[in-house]
């Protein structure tokens, strides 16, 4: 039996789950998740995630994306 976790209770998003949850496209999240000082990406081998935390701190402080 697999039990769904609601995205607010994850430490970590797929690119949908973190475009769904804060409204930012996949493009962008992608974009901004692609530079190696960004704070908020964990690469599992390919498999790009978001860190919510992290990526909810990020949102935070921006003015702009």
């Amino acid at each position: 039996m697999k039990r769904e976790i609601p995205v607010w209770e994850k430490a970590n998003l797929t690119v949908e789950e973190a475009a769904a949850y804060s409204g930012i496209g996949l493009n962008k999240i992608r974009e901004l998740s692609n530079d190696e000082q960004c704070p908020f990406v964990l690469w599992v081998g390919n498999k790009r995630l978001i860190k919510r935390k992290k990526f909810d701190a990020y949102i935070e402080k921006a003015y702009s994306i």
